[in-house]
């Protein structure tokens, strides 16, 4: 059987951590980040862990076992 390819959208947009877990960032940081007339900005440029339902499927689409 054929080697698995990895997806390189997803590769693109992911990354494993050394204990499986996969990085993401945030969504919404490219475009209008603070709304008019307020001086808060939001914290979108933190990056987090992909939710565990989420995380068979893109595994899947990265090549990690």
């Amino acid at each position: 059987m054929p080697k698995m390819k990895t997806h390189q959208g997803a590769a693109g947009r992911f990354e494993v951590r050394k204990k499986g877990r996969l990085r993401r960032r945030r969504a919404g940081h490219n475009h209008i980040l603070e709304k008019k007339g307020t001086r808060r900005k939001r914290r979108l440029n933190t990056e987090t862990v992909v939710t565990r339902s989420d995380e068979k499927r893109i595994k899947r689409l990265m090549g990690v076992r």
